[in-house]
């Protein structure tokens, strides 16, 4: 029973320690239910508005429901609607397969009350936050005084970037500054920009190589040219892995560009990042270490639960000088030293847009800390190898076209059918429930996409998926995933 009493006493919104047992073990139960049956539950289900409207109607907020009426509700009747992200083909936009300790992490995270935003408010917390960060640096080849934080995602690390930059470059004159982005680059930087208030004609989109990467001389060109007009150039972003075909830019190439012109360079390493790990991510991301700042997304390749999105900076000291703002109401929480480097106290409230915010450390310290790096390090492994096969199969393959990759676990593909023939086999792919991919455009032409980032995805997945697109996309029997 809830415990109920009068003014005064217990919360009515408390609950015994006998009942918050039995639900947890409820809620529990039905996850792992849900996770141990992945593979026979489809990678997406459809629906429409008016069906989700009709399942959700008639709840009344004002009546109390039994916690078990509810699970029921969520997990039959709401939660199946859309993609599983999690699940073993789906290789669609980029994965997310949490491990089961980065998911207990999260739930011990809400239940602790810990409040992240202040060294007083949780040194204990703040102090392994900065010690996963510790781990980034290391693999990333960073600085002792470079520092960083964890973020919603990639987005948002974009933006705290650019607002670094900003402030460190351009001063009180930020209207004046440039913007410089591959057409491969992530929606997020233009998005950015736009928030920031840059104008349109301050962000320059220069036009990929043929290998869909940031040419150095395409930059070092726009930079001069910008100069000339009596701009300032300031901001730079690459990729260490572009969403559409997990292209790597010349990081080490535009680093000297941006050295020598003193122009900030951002790489987005958000899912492609975590694969330095591995000897062929190391090789392949040379001279990341040289940017002034990175975006990374543990909720990708590390395989935790979103949201885990991360920003590092290499001279830390900018990144809290562009953040760093006190009210009187937060005298208390005031330190001597501002954070960076790490080995000081540290307000990450100091370090970003959010005061309040979530603890994301302590999912991927539970998840690194109880599987040892080394299992990490041999599932991008064998992402990567996966890729490859992939690759293989459709170069062999009399119904499928190689076009990009394997790149950072992204394979780009057709059909030879033209357009309107690959993405009806897309869609006959999604409606089946078998698996799903994505679709992008290469050079203009549309092609279908593939991106194994899947823990639980083997061999056996990415065979049925190909084989499935490798049909003509005619009339045919399929069965369809709750189209209803």
């Amino acid at each position: 029973m809830e415990a109920r009493s009068s003014f005064g006493a217990m919360s009515e919104l408390e609950l015994t320690p006998e009942r918050m047992r039995e639900m947890g073990y409820q809620a529990v139960d039905r996850l792992v239910e849900r996770i141990a049956g992945l593979e026979d539950l489809p990678a997406w289900q459809g629906t429409t508005r008016e069906a989700m409207r009709r399942r959700l109607a008639g709840a009344d907020p004002e009546r109390p429901t039994a916690f078990g009426a509810l699970l029921d509700e969520l997990f039959d009747s709401v939660l199946p609607y859309g993609t599983s992200t999690d699940h073993p083909r789906f290789l669609a936009f980029i994965p997310s397969c949490p491990t089961w300790p980065g998911i207990l992490g999260d739930l011990i995270a809400a239940g602790s009350g810990i409040y992240p935003g202040t060294w007083i408010g949780s040194s204990g917390y703040a102090a392994l936050e900065l010690e996963v960060l510790g781990w980034f640096k290391e693999w990333l080849g960073y600085p002792e005084d470079s520092a960083g934080l964890l973020m919603s995602g990639g987005s948002m690390a974009t933006l705290a970037a650019l607002v670094t930059a900003r402030a460190t470059r351009l001063g009180a004159e930020p209207w004046s500054g440039v913007i410089y982005a591959s057409s491969e680059a992530h929606s997020s930087v233009v998005r950015a920009a736009r928030i920031l208030g840059f104008p349109d004609d301050r962000i320059r989109i220069l036009e990929a190589d043929r290998g869909f990467r940031l040419s150095p001389s395409a930059l070092a060109e726009a930079v001069a040219a910008d100069r000339e007009r009596g701009l300032r150039p300031f901001f730079a972003a690459a990729a260490a892995g572009s969403t559409s075909t997990g292209a790597v830019d010349p990081l080490d190439e535009l680093a000297d560009v941006c050295e020598r012109e003193g122009v900030w360079l951002h790489v987005d390493a958000a899912y492609g990042g975590f694969a330095v790990l591995t000897e062929p991510g190391r090789a392949l991301l040379r001279g990341l270490d040289r940017a002034d700042s990175i975006t990374l997304d543990p909720h990708k390749w590390l395989f935790q639960p979103f949201e885990a999105g991360c920003l590092m900076v290499r001279r830390g000291r900018e990144l809290v000088s562009a953040f760093r703002v006190s009210g009187t109401y937060l005298q208390d929480t005031e330190l001597s030293d501002a954070g960076a480097p790490d080995d000081a106290e540290v307000n990450f409230g100091d370090r970003g847009p959010q005061l309040t915010r979530s603890a994301r450390a302590l999912k991927i310290w539970l998840s690194i800390r109880h599987f040892g790096l080394g299992r990490f390090r041999a599932e991008i492994e064998k992402g990567l190898a996966l890729a490859e096969r992939a690759a293989e199969r459709i170069e062999a393959s009399e119904a499928l076209e190689l076009v990009t990759g394997p790149l950072l676990g992204v394979v780009c593909f057709r059909s030879g059918g033209g357009e309107a023939e690959d993405a009806a086999r897309v869609r006959r792919l999604l409606d089946s429930g078998i698996g799903m991919v994505s679709s992008t455009r290469v050079g203009g032409e549309y092609v279908m996409r593939l991106c194994i980032m899947n823990h639980r995805t083997r061999w056996e997945d990415v065979e049925r998926v190909i084989e499935e697109l490798e049909r003509p996309a005619g009339p045919g029997t399929i069965t369809v995933a709750g189209a209803s």
